[in-house]
């Protein structure tokens, strides 16, 4: 009967430190939205002109005096809106990223925020990265041998809105291979997989590799090439550097100071 009170006293005690936690998501959140949308509001006025830098691969593609067409009434404003937002976002990635690490670090122990911060801003970098190598390498040799193979017949002149469509598509597909270091790494770390497990299916890993390529990409050997040769090559980046990250149970800090403390 005496436990009554305690356990009582328990309750609102664990309500409001839910409803602390559900406020702070609620800062976090509103702050990462705020930076979206200011960064989108500086930028629209240049939103013609980042549309054009986005489409510039598949312009220096296309025969001379050919543009590309819109065949929707509001599409030639939409189309440049979500190419902003976009931008918009990627910009301020690094500020949302923050938002989302001040609200979990709390919560995570040393050891974990050790791991958790460089992961963060790896995965940040290599997307970033993914994005670069798809924009500068793959668009102009992909929309090139795609314009060359078109028959004579046929004005090659792509609507907008389905080249937006094809390219964030072919950002994302890049942007998510250049993770593979991260989760090859994270996949050792928490002991999910073995640097020599990872060896033993190499050659699976590498089938893999084209088949995703060859799914994602246009149907042509080039693109194909140009995203499994990188995946491959990310994958043994991931298992080199999944050596020095290996599964330590004995060597945590936490652990071995739980382990020492008296019982």
């Amino acid at each position: 009967m005496s436990d009554s009170p305690h356990l009582g006293s328990d309750a609102p005690e664990e309500g409001e430190s839910f409803i602390s936690h559900l406020v702070e998501l609620r800062t976090r959140l509103v702050r990462a939205a705020l930076a979206v949308v200011a960064v989108f509001v500086c930028l629209m006025p240049f939103a013609s002109h980042i549309y054009d830098l986005l489409a510039q691969p598949m312009l220096s593609a296309l025969p001379a005096g050919t543009r590309m067409i819109a065949t929707g009434v509001v599409t030639p404003f939409l189309v440049p809106v979500k190419v902003t937002l976009m931008v918009a976002f990627v910009i301020a990635l690094p500020w949302v990223l923050y938002q989302a690490w001040a609200f979990i670090a709390p919560g995570l122990y040393t050891n974990e925020k050790r791991l958790a911060l460089p992961i963060i801003v790896s995965s940040f970098l290599l997307f970033l990265c993914g994005i670069a190598f798809c924009y500068f390498v793959v668009f102009g040799t992909v929309f090139r041998v795609i314009n060359e193979f078109a028959p004579k017949s046929v004005t090659v002149a792509p609507d907008i809105d389905s080249y937006l469509s094809f390219v964030l598509t072919m950002f994302l597909a890049f942007g998510l291979t250049f993770e593979v270091p991260v989760v090859v790494v994270v996949l050792v770390r928490f002991g999910i997989v073995s640097v020599a497990q990872l060896k033993q299916i190499r050659p699976y890993m590498i089938v893999g590799a084209f088949v995703v390529a060859a799914v994602v990409t246009p149907p042509d050997a080039m693109s194909m090439l140009l995203l499994a040769v990188p995946l491959i090559i990310l994958y043994e980046a991931g298992i080199l550097a999944a050596r020095f990250v290996s599964a330590r149970p004995a060597a945590d800090p936490d652990a071995a100071a739980s382990k020492s403390a008296p019982s």
